[in-house]
Order: C-alpha cells, then sequence, then structure tokens
C-alpha cells in the first residue's frame, strides 16, 4: 500500500517542481529590460497558465529583431553618420526653439538621420490620387525606382502604379521592390503579385521572412510595417497607405462596406535621401547587397520650399522606442494645441500621461479615431483608454463608418507636425518597424490643418455621457483587451 503511495505521489511532486521552476525562471528571466506592464502580463500568463503560457513567450516573448540584424542597423547607423557629419543638408529656418533643436539631436543620436533644409512637403489626402501620383513620379525615373510597402498587391487599383514599374523596368530604370512576409503571405494576390513583379524584372524581397526551412527565423508578429517610395533619389513618398486597393480585397472587409482612410506626403529636397536610407538599410538586411551608390550625397539639392525635415526610423532594431521619444517630446513641448490622428491609440503609461498632462496644462488636445473597428482586440483595447482620456479633458472625434480612419499623424501648435505609417499603440513602438517624418515649417502644419478640419467634417464626438453608458460586455472585452495589449 505504501508503495502504491509513492507511486501515485511521484508524478504530482515532480509536476509541483517543475511548476515551481518555471515561476522561479520567470520571475528572473521576464522583468530583465522589459517594460513594467509587459513584465507582469507576462508573469500573470505564466503564472496562470504555466505551459502555455512559457510555450507563448518562446515564441512571441523577444520584443527585439536577431542580435545580426541588430549589429546591422548598429553598423548602417555609424555609416550614415559619418557620410553625413560634414555635409550641409540645406538652409535650416531660422529662430527654433531650443526644444525643437534638443528633439532633433536625440533623434539623430537614436535614429541616425540628420536635419535638412529647403525641402517641400505636400499633403495627398486621397486613396486614388496617391496612388496616381506615385504612379506619374515613377514614369519619370531615370536611374531607379525603390518601392517599399507593409502591404503590397496587384490589382484594379494598383494597376496604375504596376504598370509604370513595368514600363521603367522596360526603360532599363532598376526597381526594387520590398514587401512584407508576414503581411502579404495568404492574402488575395499575392502569387499575382509576386509573378508580376518575376514577369517586369523587378528585384524584389520579402522583408522579415519567417521561413524555419531556409533559416529565417525571428518573433513572427515582429513586422516591417514601413510604406515608402523613392525615385531617383530626388523624390519620395511616404505615409500610412498601404499599395492595395482601399477594401485590402478583403472579403470580410467588402461585405461590411469598409474602406480605408490614409494620408501620404510628397517630398522634394535634401531630405529625400534620408528616406532612401531607410529603403537602403531593409534592402541590405534582407539580401546583404549595400547599395552605397545609390546613397550619393555629394549632390544635393535645394527643394522648391524651405521647410525643415528629419526622418525617424524605428522599430526592434534599435535599442530605443525612437517614435515613441519623438511623440513625447513633441507632447511635453507643446504649449497650446496638439491633435493626434492615430487609428489604434493604445498608449503605455508614459503616452497616456503625456496626453492627460498636457489637458491639464489647459492645452486643447484632440484625437481622431475611427468607429469603426477592423481589428477586434486593438479595438477593444484602444477604448478601454476613452474614459480616462475624455476625464482629463481630450476631444475625441470618431469617424464615421464604414470607413476606417488609417492616417497616421500628429501637430502641434502652428509649427511643428509628424506624419509616417506608426500608430499610436505598444505595437508600433517595440514591434512594427516604422518610418517617421518630423517637419518644421507653419505652411506644412497649414496643410495637416485643412487635414484635420475634413476628418472633422467627417466624425463625430464621443462625449463622456454617451460614454458612460456602455454595457458591462463592452466594458469587460475593452478591459481584458487592455491587458493581453501589454504582451511584447
Amino acid at each position: 500500500m505504501l508503495v502504491l503511495d509513492i507511486d501515485i505521489t511521484w508524478p504530482v511532486l515532480a509536476l509541483l517542481v517543475f511548476d515551481l521552476a518555471i515561476r522561479v525562471w520567470a520571475i528572473i528571466v521576464i522583468p530583465r529590460n522589459r517594460r513594467p506592464t509587459s513584465a507582469t502580463a507576462w508573469l500573470l500568463a505564466i503564472y496562470f497558465i504555466p505551459i502555455i503560457g512559457l510555450l507563448l513567450f518562446f515564441l512571441i516573448g523577444n520584443p527585439k529583431l536577431p542580435r545580426h540584424r541588430r549589429r546591422e542597423q548598429d553598423r548602417i547607423n555609424e555609416f550614415i553618420q559619418e557620410r553625413t557629419e560634414d555635409l550641409d543638408f540645406g538652409t535650416l529656418r531660422p529662430n527654433a526653439p531650443v526644444w525643437f533643436t534638443n528633439l532633433v539631436r536625440m533623434n539623430s543620436n537614436l535614429g541616425a538621420m540628420p536635419i535638412a533644409g529647403d525641402n517641400a512637403a505636400h499633403l495627398i489626402a486621397n486613396y486614388e490620387e496617391s496612388l496616381d501620383t506615385m504612379a506619374e513620379a515613377i514614369r519619370g525615373a531615370r536611374e531607379y525606382v525603390h518601392v517599399e510597402f507593409y502591404i503590397l498587391q496587384t490589382d484594379a487599383a494598383t494597376d496604375n502604379f504596376f504598370r509604370a514599374m513595368e514600363e521603367a523596368c522596360a526603360r532599363g530604370v532598376t526597381v526594387r521592390v520590398l514587401l512584407d512576409h508576414w503581411a502579404n503571405r495568404g492574402k488575395p494576390f499575392y502569387k499575382k503579385t509576386l509573378r508580376r513583379l518575376d514577369a517586369m524584372g523587378a528585384a524584389w524581397k520579402l522583408m522579415l521572412p519567417v521561413q524555419p526551412l531556409k533559416g529565417k527565423w525571428q518573433r513572427p508578429d515582429l513586422r516591417n510595417h514601413r510604406k515608402l517610395l523613392v525615385v531617383d533619389g530626388t523624390v519620395a513618398f511616404m505615409g500610412s497607405q498601404n499599395l492595395t486597393d482601399s477594401t485590402y480585397n478583403l472579403k470580410k472587409n467588402i461585405r461590411r462596406g469598409l474602406h480605408w482612410v490614409d494620408l501620404m506626403v510628397r517630398l522634394d529636397g535634401p531630405i529625400v535621401p534620408s528616406v532612401n536610407a531607410v529603403f537602403l538599410t531593409d534592402w541590405y538586411a534582407e539580401t546583404g547587397e549595400a547599395l552605397t551608390a545609390e546613397f550619393d550625397l555629394e549632390d544635393l539639392r535645394a527643394g522648391p520650399g524651405d521647410l525643415d525635415a528629419q526622418i525617424v526610423p524605428s522599430g526592434p532594431g534599435f535599442d530605443a522606442e525612437n517614435n515613441l521619444k519623438l511623440f513625447l517630446g513633441l507632447m511635453h513641448a507643446a504649449e497650446r494645441k496638439i491633435v493626434i490622428v492615430s487609428p489604434y491609440f493604445v498608449p503605455d503609461e508614459s503616452l497616456l500621461l503625456a496626453v492627460t498632462s498636457a489637458c491639464h496644462r489647459g492645452l486643447d488636445v484632440e484625437l481622431f479615431v475611427s468607429e469603426e473597428g477592423d481589428q477586434a482586440m486593438v479595438y477593444h483595447a484602444q477604448r478601454s483608454y476613452y474614459e480616462a482620456l475624455l476625464k482629463a479633458g481630450v476631444t475625441i472625434w470618431m469617424y464615421r463608418r464604414p470607413f476606417i480612419l488609417h492616417s497616421k499623424c500628429l501637430t502641434i501648435d502652428d509649427e511643428v507636425a509628424v506624419i509616417g505609417s506608426s500608430n499610436m499603440d505598444m505595437r508600433s513602438f517595440g514591434l512594427n518597424m516604422e518610418i517617421s517624418l518630423l517637419v518644421r515649417g507653419s505652411e506644412f502644419v497649414s496643410e495637416m490643418r485643412e487635414v484635420e478640419d475634413r476628418y472633422r467634417s467627417l466624425s463625430r464626438r464621443l462625449t463622456l455621457e454617451e460614454w458612460s453608458q456602455q454595457p458591462l460586455r463592452s466594458t469587460v472585452l475593452d478591459n481584458l483587451a487592455r491587458l493581453t495589449s501589454a504582451l511584447q
């Protein structure tokens, strides 16, 4: 009988020891160099569901790219800083505030890119116009075309863009294309897109491919979320728009009547090589091919404007959260007004504090989000912050369905703005490779104000009274999504 008892308890004892070992290991390993919220979320997951939580942590628990990719980024940053150290990137506007100069210095230290003057920057707020304008720029290419989009599909909406690339290839222009692997695989027209790129003679590569059998592996939800186009190093486009139909060609979106609303910017002037440097960095990371000839900075030409501009790349290849630090610096520097447009607004503690503190300082703070959600977890996580924002005094504008407001921009006061690919959520801060453009110039902010006015006219204002009437089930879903958003 005693032997039987021992046989029964040994498996139980082994399981208890294993469970205890997991918990002790988690306490030692997980909090190291990780946000307290993220560490807490992972510890809770492992403590409540040890086996599943541990497996998830090994799968998606490392928020950084593999070490060799981070070293490549460091080497590229050093190369860019050495090449740009003594060069004149145009004449900067006078009387820059001290805080702006310090912010630019921080951006240069983190992302390596210099500030440039004498630039022109013009917004394109119409989806089809953006595609056609980029296609027209490609038709003027003489040397090279660099295309990098998170989602890239050949379809009826993008056919003109693809035909422009085909014409460029036929003229002997080098066309290089980068598209994110995970975002495109399994999507409509994926294989057709690759076949069309092959047929035209474009050089293309998948970004951050998850192909373990080919030795290509990193955390599978690390993504290259950038959207940019560079033609001959003289004109560039960047912003929030993917290269696809405004429905993304997904049946669920078409069934719900959803269309994406985006914002792109055309750039002319000395800032264009910085955009190109981001492409060249990603091309090198995916191919090992260093295109130093395309990073020629000896003949920088002033653009048809006098805007100061700086490119800020960010992502898991960098040690710091470059985009988050940029947003925080701007919000703390604002004196009168902050306008945030972000389809996915899931702030960490520092960003939430910056936004609410701005309200408490007496600033006019507006946040534009979508009334409709296209990603359930992010949508509910975002909603969990509405009460705190409304109570602090933030004006929340909800862009009316069935449109998804996908633009990503920030303006402060009357002279400084940011536009790019980065959402204001923890995924964009830590897991996505993003590109942001910092601009100083009242004329550019005036263009942004016109876009904001249009968004406001197509939105409805969310009030605290309306929000307080949310049903309990929505509150529960919002709070659960908020907890899971910290798992980084």
